[in-house]
C-alpha cells in the first residue's frame, strides 16, 4: 500500500505489467468544491471530467477494465439534496455520454442494487448496457448502490437457493463456485485499486475481489486526478512484485505472507 509521491520520474508505466483491471474509489469531490469556493454539486461535475481523462488513459495504456465506485450503499445516508444531485448527475451522464462511449467501442456495465433507483434511471442503465454490450475496446463498470458485503451476501443467498433446489450439494460449495455468483463474475479481478482524496481504506468496495489487488492511495482529490496522476499509479504498480502468497525463488524469508 503506497501513498503517491510528488516525483514525476518514471511516471510512464511499463507496458509489460500494465494491469488488466483497475478499480477506483473516487474520493474528494466535496473537499475540492470547498477549496474552490463553489457548491458541492460543482465538485461532482468536475469529477465527471476526471472520469473522461482516466478512461482515455486506460485506453492509451491498454487497461481492459475500469471500475468506478460511483455511489455506495452507504451514500443513501448523505443529505438528501446531495443524493438527489448525485443521481441527477448520473442520469445526465447516461443521457449525454453513452453514445460517445459506444462510438469509442466502450462496453458499459453496472453492478450493485438497482431497485432503489427511479424507474427512469434504471431504464437508462439498461439501455446503456444494451447499446454497448458487444463493444470490445474497453469495459467501464460503474458501481452504484453497491457494497462489498452486500455482494458477498447476495452471492451466498443465490448459492443457498441452489442448494435448497437440489441443484448443488453443500459439499460442492467452494471459493470458485461462490466467485461465479458475484456481481462482476465475468470480469477479471481488479489488479489495482486506486483511492484518491487521502484516506487509506477501501470502504466496503469489492471486498472479495480485492483479495490480492494492489492498493494505491493518493492525496490528490478526484477532480484533480488527471492523466499524469493515473500514469504515476500505473508506474507504481509496474514496480511491484505480485506473488499471490507464494515465494520468489531467491526469497529466503520463511512465512506464509505475501511479502
Amino acid at each position: 500500500m503506497t501513498k503517491s509521491q510528488g516525483s514525476d520520474k518514471g511516471a510512464a508505466a511499463n507496458a509489460a505489467v500494465v494491469p488488466r483491471h483497475v478499480a477506483i474509489i473516487m474520493d474528494g469531490n466535496n473537499r475540492w468544491a470547498r477549496r474552490q469556493g463553489v457548491p458541492g454539486p460543482a465538485g461532482h461535475r468536475a469529477g465527471v471530467e476526471a472520469v473522461r481523462g482516466v478512461l482515455r488513459s486506460c485506453r492509451d495504456h491498454g487497461v481492459e477494465v475500469l471500475t468506478l465506485f460511483a455511489f455506495s450503499s452507504e451514500n443513501w445516508g448523505r443529505p438528501q439534496p446531495e443524493v438527489r444531485a448525485l443521481l441527477a448527475l448520473l442520469s445526465r451522464y447516461l443521457r449525454n455520454e453513452v453514445r460517445e462511449l459506444h462510438k469509442d467501442g466502450v462496453r458499459l456495465r453496472f453492478i450493485g442494487q438497482r431497485g432503489r433507483f427511479s424507474e427512469r434511471l434504471q431504464r437508462l442503465m439498461e439501455r446503456a448496457e444494451h447499446l454497448t454490450r458487444d463493444n470490445r475496446a474497453a469495459t467501464m463498470v460503474i458501481a452504484v448502490d453497491y457494497g462489498g458485503q452486500w455482494d458477498i451476501a447476495q452471492a451466498a443467498r443465490a448459492v443457498a437457493e441452489e442448494v435448497r433446489a437440489g441443484r448443488i450439494q453443500p459439499e460442492d460449495i467452494s471459493v470458485e463456485l461462490l466467485d461465479g455468483y458475484l456481481s462482476a463474475a465475468d470480469l477479471p479481478r481488479p489488479d489495482l485499486c486506486i483511492r484518491t482524496g487521502g484516506d487509506a481504506r477501501i470502504s466496503n468496495f469489492m471486498l472479495w475481489q480485492f483479495a490480492y489487488s494492489e492498493l494505491y492511495f493518493t492525496n490528490t482529490l478526484w477532480p484533480d486526478f488527471g492523466e499524469l496522476e493515473f500514469a504515476r499509479a500505473l508506474a507504481d504498480y509496474s514496480r511491484r512484485e505480485r506473488r499471490f502468497g507464494l515465494r520468489a525463488p531467491d526469497d529466503l524469508v520463511a512465512g506464509g505472507g505475501d511479502a
